[in-house]
């Protein structure tokens, strides 16, 4: 029997309750456009919560001649040169109103003693330009959010999964989705629709996201409503990612940890960052220091658990306890471990999607009309490196831009086109998955999946394993045809694992296809077999289903951001 349907209607859909989906309601709602969040997630426990380090924008408070001109550089040269300039320019130049809206909205930022915004170093940045709450900046920022919106009055549907988007003739008309608890589904028309459904990190083993998140529902939703993907294969993985226990594998220690003074040695008792970036050392980007750990452990130089040691117990103990107050209470949570005086055991862990929707830079619209993509879910700012606090600017930047652009579609609408076949094709797909009773367990193909990203599309990759790679996929594509599904008196989270493993599949097939084109070293994309940058490949792979990917140009940077750009330098990379 077919779960109840309830029709609801809105302006403006927003898909996800993290820091983007949040930030683009409260712009709507302050602009007097009808606007409706939804989200699988609680609101207050969005992945959003999760960010610690801190957030970027040249405010000038600690280093006066920092500026957003060298931010852009900064992101650009880190890079390596595909991240879009439009882009980048808009984030860096539009970062200082975005502290003043969260500072408006009552966010309790880390401050100095005359009152001043206190800002510290990442790695890679020229000056200390992140912002930050303690190393709980992303729960802060979600807390702050969540608080605005409920002012604001913003509707929220807590605990419903977005199956499909509703598109008539390239034009977005709402979504299609089903309530998590009690399988009630939902229709929502839409003028338009912001999708926030964050990256696809969660298809790795080891991986910062929870076991509900970034499962490639960005991927999927957009795909399948005529968008396409934007360099899946750059996927960041951040350097210090907890080994044990093993339900908490990767489970991240913050980059403000590293950003403090911590201190990275092989089991040796080397600081072995020596090799990698004798300059930066530990404040290197993301992709070198995970690079660096990786390299000492395949080597035989890492601890007998599979890690390298991350060591803050030189720091004062004060100075941890006020400004690294998560990961204090993080180990001492999972490992009883006290920081103040033991080493932290880590490993490179999955940890964001640099790729995802292919978006336009001055709206983030995605091609399809009155659909928007923002935060993890679109690409554009970060190429083949992300800099750390770097997201959390992002996601407020664009989450206004998006807002003012879906209002404006809105508004502009004489008529809703809705078509009936499409709403019909979004039921039949929910009332086959809930009818199908194979042979194979969603769950187990869930892991699949993350044991084929792991051992051929991790931190170094090759031709032959790629291919592997794909192999692999193709069957647990043909296994998937075969899935049972079963709400039980629990819910209809079984219902939903089998959605994700849908988007999974899809997101690790344009990962795998697009990292076999990339044939280089660049950023986060380890070569083996390719360990050199190749000019000609510094173009965005925009990929459109399975075997079809383009070559995009990468926009010129302007003169008065690359006067401030270092050269790209190799140097460092897959030194094995």
């Amino acid at each position: 029997m077919r779960s109840p349907e309830q029709q609801v209607a809105t302006s403006v859909l927003v898909v996800g309750t993290g820091g983007s989906g949040l930030r683009a309601a409260i712009e709507l709602a302050e602009r007097g456009i009808d606007v409706l969040l939804v989200g699988k997630r609680p609101k207050r426990d969005a992945h959003t919560t999760l960010a610690a380090g801190g957030i970027n924008a040249a405010l000038a408070t600690m280093d006066p001649e920092d500026s957003w001109e060298q931010h852009a550089a900064d992101t650009l040269t880190e890079s390596y040169l595909l991240a879009d300039p439009v882009t980048v320019r808009i984030v860096a130049e539009g970062a200082a109103e975005s502290i003043k809206d969260l500072e408006r909205y009552g966010m309790a930022f880390a401050r100095e003693r005359d009152g001043r915004i206190s800002q510290r170093f990442f790695g890679a940045h020229t000056f200390r330009r992140t912002a930050f709450a303690g190393d709980y900046t992303g729960l802060e920022l979600q807390r702050t959010l969540v608080n605005r919106a409920a002012q604001l009055a913003i509707p929220v549907m807590d605990s419903v999964y977005v199956t499909k988007l509703l598109v008539r003739d390239n034009v977005v008309f709402g979504a299609y989705g089903f309530d998590l608890l009690d399988g009630t589904r939902y229709t929502v028309h839409a003028d338009a629709v912001i999708l926030a459904t964050g990256g696809h990190t969660r298809i790795w083993r080891r991986t910062s996201s929870r076991r509900d998140e970034n499962t490639g529902d960005s991927f999927r939703l957009a795909f399948e409503a005529g968008g396409r993907i934007r360099d899946p294969e750059l996927v960041q993985f951040h350097p210090s990612g907890l080994i044990e226990p093993e339900d908490s594998a990767g489970t991240l220690v913050s980059e403000a940890a590293r950003g403090e003074g911590g201190i990275l040695r092989n089991a040796l008792g080397e600081r072995f960052m020596t090799r990698y970036d004798p300059k930066r050392m530990e404040l290197s980007t993301r992709d070198r220091v995970a690079l660096g750990a990786y390299t000492e452990i395949k080597e035989g130089r890492g601890t007998p658990r599979g890690g390298v040691w991350l060591d803050v117990s030189h720091l004062p103990r004060t100075q941890i306890m006020e400004r690294l107050p998560r990961v204090y209470q993080t180990l001492m949570e999972l490992q009883l471990r006290d920081i103040t005086t033991e080493p932290i055991e880590v490993a490179p862990t999955a940890h964001y999607s640099m790729g995802g929707v292919w978006v336009r830079a001055v709206d983030h619209g995605t091609g399809v009309e009155g659909l928007y993509a923002i935060g993890e879910a679109s690409s554009g700012l970060h190429g083949a490196n992300r800099l750390g606090g770097n997201s959390l600017i992002e996601l407020l930047v664009y989450g206004k831009i998006a807002a003012r652009a879906a209002a404006t579609h809105s508004t502009g609408l004489t008529a809703q086109n809705r078509c009936r076949l499409a709403l019909s094709d979004a039921r039949d797909e929910v009332d086959a998955l809930l009818s199908a009773n194979g042979p194979e367990n969603v769950r187990f193909l869930q892991r699949a999946i993350r044991n084929t990203m792991t051992a051929h599309a991790g931190v170094v990759r090759d031709e032959q394993g790629l291919r592997a790679g794909l192999d692999e996929i193709a069957e647990i594509e043909r296994r998937a045809a075969d899935m049972a599904v079963h709400p039980d008196i629990a819910g209809f989270a079984d219902l939903a694992h089998a959605f994700d493993l849908l988007g999974g599949v899809l997101a690790a097939r344009a990962t795998l296809e697009a990292a076999l084109e990339r044939r280089e070293t660049r950023g986060c994309h380890n070569r083996s077999d390719y360990p050199d940058l190749d000019d000609s490949l510094q173009v965005n792979l925009v990929w459109s289903g399975p075997g079809r990917l383009e070559r995009d140009p990468v926009a010129d940077v302007p003169e008065e951001i690359a006067t401030r750009m270092r050269p790209v330098d190799p140097a460092g990379k897959l030194v094995e």
